[in-house]
C-alpha cells in the first residue's frame, strides 16, 4: 500500500471511530443502558485507535483470483454457509450484511433479500447496536472471535441472542469478511451477569469457518494454477484433506475401465506410511464401497463404521478401515457432469468425531473440481498426442539434400492460444530438379491440422510430376475447396541446376514474400501476392516471379507468425527488424540465419508466441555439382 493510500485509509478509519464512539455514548445514556458490554465495546475501540495510529503498513494482501475461483466461491458460500445448523450472517468491513443463511432469517422472521445489503446492528435494539458495531470493527482489524450478548428486533417480537464474530478470509475478495452467528436465548440476561463464556455457537463458527477456509483453498489450489497435472492436482487435494478434514484420504481413479488406487494419503509418521504405502496396492475390487459408489454415482456418508471391510481387504486379508483404526468415512464420486472419473474417501477416528451432512456437501464439491481438473488434464494429454503425431506428418524427419545448396529450416510452436496445426516446410525432387514449400493454415486445431497436411502433401505429390509452381498451387486450391472456413497461404519454389547457379520459379498463394539475400549483400524482398488456398475457385490467381541464384546467394521464406508477433506493447516484430537479422548473418553459416532470427523474436516477445512460426533458408553454394546435408528442426 502507498503511503497516499495509507493516510486516506487512516482518515476513514478515524472517521468510522468517531461515529462509533458517538453512538456509545448514546447508547450509555439510555435508562436502561448495561454499562459491562459498552465497556467492553469502549475498550475493544481504544485498542484499534492504538492500533491505528501504530500501523505502518502492514496487512494481507490477496492476489486477484480467476473467475473460475470466484463462482466456486460462490458455489461454496452455498453449500456450506446455507446449510449451518445456526444462524449465520456474512459482514462486509463497514457491518453490511453481504449474504444470510435461511436460519438467519427464521430468527429475525424476514427474507434474505430484505436483510440483505442493510448494517448488521440496526436489526439490534438501541442499547446493544453501538457494541455491535464496535466488536465487528475489532474481529475485522485483529482477527479475534469476540462474543457478546444482543436483543434483535425480530417480527416476532424481542429476540436475545449469544453473537459470536468470526473473521474469514474468502478468495477473490480483497479484504476478508466477518461471520456473525448467533445462539437465540430464552431469558432475558441480568444487567450485572458477564459475557457468555465459549458456547456451542463459538464451536459451530469454528467448524463453519474451518470448512469454509479448506474449500477456499482447495479450489484456489485446483483452479487457480493452469500448470496442474491429474496426479498433482489428486496428491495435493489429497494431502490438503487430510491435514484438514480427515484422517485418511483416498483417492480412486478409472484407468481402462476399472477403478485404481491412485493415492493415499494418512497421518505423518512412519507406520501410518508404510501403512498408507501397502494400501496403495489394494485396488477396490467389486463389492466395495467405492466400486458401489463409483458404478452407482451417489455419495455415501457412513457416520458410524459398522464393517470394517467396507474398504475392503489386504491380500493378508487384513480389513482396510481397520488398518485406519477409522470409525467414520465419506465416499463421493469424481463427478464432472459427464463421467465418473473415481472416487474420493474420507476416514476419521472416534477422536475427531463423526461426519455429517456438512462434510459430506463440503467433500462433494470439493470433489467436482477435482473431477474437472482431471477431466481438462485427460483432454489437453489426448490433444497433445494427436498434435504429436499430427505434426510427425507435416514436418519432414529429414530434409534430403538439394545438389549446390545449403537448406536449414526452423519451426517454432506458440507457447499462447495452444494447438497444432500452423505451419508445415518441406523439400521434395520434382521432375526437373526440387521443389521447396512453406505453409500456413488459418486458425489451429484438428481441423485446420488436417487442411495443413492435405495442402503440404498435395503440393509435395503434384511437384513431383510439375515443376510450374502456379499450376500445382491451382490444383491444390481447388482440393481444399469444400473446406469451409480454412484457408492457407503457401509459397512454393521450383528449383533447377544450371552450370553457374540456380534457377527458380517462385509461386506465392497470399503468403509472406520471400526475401532474397544476395552475395554481396543487396537484400531484395519479392513480389509475393496471390489468393490463399481454399478461398475461390474461379477468382484463384498465384503471384509468380522467376530469379537466378548464384554462389553465395540465399533465399528466406516464413510465415507470418514472424512479423506479426508483438511484444508486451504490442510492437510488431515486423518486416524490416527481420531483413536487418537477416543481413547481420548473410556471410555466415546458412543454418545460423534462422537461429538467429529465431533467438531475436522469442527475445523480442518475452518468449510469448502467440502463433507457431516456420522458416526455411536456402543458399547456393560455390560447388553446384556438390551434395551438402541439410539441417531441419523444430523447436
Amino acid at each position: 500500500m502507498s503511503d497516499q493510500q495509507e493516510t486516506q485509509s487512516l482518515i476513514q478509519d478515524t472517521a468510522k471511530l468517531k461515529i462509533r464512539l458517538s453512538e456509545l455514548r448514546s447508547a450509555a445514556a439510555l435508562p436502561d443502558a448495561d454499562a459491562g458490554p459498552l465497556l467492553e465495546a469502549a475498550l475493544v475501540e481504544l485498542e484499534l485507535a492504538v492500533a491505528a495510529l501504530g500501523a505502518t503498513g502492514d496487512g494481507r494482501a490477496s492476489a486477484e483470483a480467476r473467475s473460475e475461483a470466484a463462482e466456486s466461491e460462490r458455489r461454496m458460500l452455498r453449500t456450506v454457509f446455507q446449510d449451518a445448523p445456526v444462524p449465520l450472517f456474512l459482514l462486509e468491513r463497514d457491518g453490511t450484511v453481504r449474504r444470510v443463511n435461511r436460519q438467519a432469517g427464521a430468527l429475525l422472521g424476514s427474507s434474505a433479500g430484505y436483510l440483505t445489503g442493510k448494517p448488521f446492528p440496526v436489526f439490534c435494539d438501541m442499547a446493544t447496536r453501538a457494541a455491535v458495531g464496535s466488536h465487528i470493527a475489532g474481529v475485522f482489524h485483529s482477527g479475534q472471535r469476540r462474543r457478546t450478548r444482543v436483543r434483535f428486533l425480530s417480527k416476532h417480537g424481542p429476540v436475545f441472542a449469544d453473537v459470536t464474530l468470526a473473521r474469514i478470509w474468502v478468495s477473490g475478495e480483497p479484504e476478508p469478511l466477518v461471520v456473525a452467528a448467533t445462539a437465540p436465548s430464552t431469558k432475558e440476561p441480568d444487567a450485572q451477569e458477564a459475557a457468555p463464556e465459549v458456547s456451542a455457537t463459538d464451536d459451530a463458527v469454528a467448524t463453519v469457518v474451518h470448512r469454509m477456509d479448506v474449500l477456499a483453498t482447495a479450489t484456489g489450489m485446483l483452479l487457480e494454477d493452469d500448470s496442474l497435472t491429474e496426479s498433482v492436482a489428486v496428491r495435493r487435494s489429497a494431502r490438503l484433506l487430510a491435514a484438514e478434514l480427515a484422517d485418511w484420504v483416498i483417492v480412486d481413479v478409472e484407468r481402462n475401465g476399472a477403478l485404481r488406487r491412485q493415492v493415499v494419503m494418512g497421518p505423518d509418521d512412519e507406520r501410518r506410511t508404510q501403512i498408507a504405502r501397502m494400501l496403495e496396492n489394494v485396488h477396490p475390487g467389486p463389492g466395495s464401497l467405492p466400486a458401489l459408489v463409483y458404478d452407482s454415482g451417489q455419495s455415501v456418508l457412513q457416520a458410524h463404521i459398522d464393517d470394517l471391510r467396507t474398504l475392503g481387504t489386504t491380500e493378508a486379508g487384513l480389513p482396510v478401515c481397520g488398518l485406519m483404526e477409522a470409525s467414520s468415512l465419506i465416499c463421493v464420486p469424481l463427478d464432472d457432469g459427464e463421467h465418473t472419473l473415481g472416487t474420493l474417501t474420507l476416514t476419521v477416528s472416534g477422536e475427531q468425531g463423526p461426519f455429517d451432512l456438512m462434510d459430506l456437501g463440503l467433500v462433494e464439491r470439493l470433489a467436482r473440481n477435482l473431477a474437472l481438473v482431471i477431466r481438462t488434464g485427460r483432454r489437453y494429454r489426448r490433444r497433445m498426442e494427436v498434435t504429436e503425431r499430427l505434426r510427425a506428418g507435416l514436418l519432414p524427419r529429414e530434409l534430403p539434400a538439394i545438389p549446390g545448396t545449403e537448406v536449414s529450416a526452423r519451426y517454432v510452436v506458440a507457447t499462447r492460444d495452444g494447438g497444432f496445426g500452423g505451419d508445415f516446410y518441406d523439400v521434395f525432387p520434382t521432375a526437373a530438379g526440387w521443389g521447396v514449400a512453406l505453409g500456413d493454415v488459418c486458425g489451429k486445431g484438428e481441423d485446420a491440422t488436417a487442411v495443413n497436411a492435405g495442402a503440404r502433401h498435395g503440393i509435395r505429390i503434384l511437384g513431383r510430376w510439375n515443376a510450374k509452381p502456379d499450376e500445382v498451387l491451382a490444383m491444390v486450391n481447388e482440393t481444399l475447396l469444400d473446406q469451409e472456413g480454412r484457408f492457407v497461404t503457401a509459397v512454393m519454389a521450383c528449383v533447377e541446376p544450371r552450370d553457374d547457379g540456380l534457377s527458380v520459379m517462385i509461386g506465392s498463394a497470399g503468403h509472406p514474400p520471400v526475401v532474397l539475400i544476395r552475395r554481396d549483400g543487396l537484400i531484395r524482398t519479392l513480389s509475393g501476392g496471390g489468393i490463399p488456398l481454399g478461398l475461390f475457385a474461379d477468382d484463384f490467381e498465384v503471384g509468380v516471379e522467376s530469379l537466378d541464384l548464384e554462389a553465395g546467394d540465399t533465399l528466406f521464406l516464413y510465415s507470418d507468425g514472424l512479423v506479426e508477433s508483438s511484444d508486451a506493447l504490442r510492437n510488431r516484430f515486423g518486416h524490416e527488424r527481420l531483413v536487418e537479422i537477416l543481413a547481420a548473418h548473410a556471410d555466415g553459416p546458412v543454418a545460423d540465419m534462422p537461429l538467429a532470427v529465431e533467438h531475436a523474436l522469442l527475445e523480442f516477445c518475452g518468449g510469448e508466441l502467440r502463433d507457431d512460426v516456420s522458416m526455411l533458408a536456402l543458399r547456393v553454394t560455390a560447388d553446384t555439382g556438390g551434395r551438402i546435408a541439410v539441417s531441419g528442426s523444430a523447436v
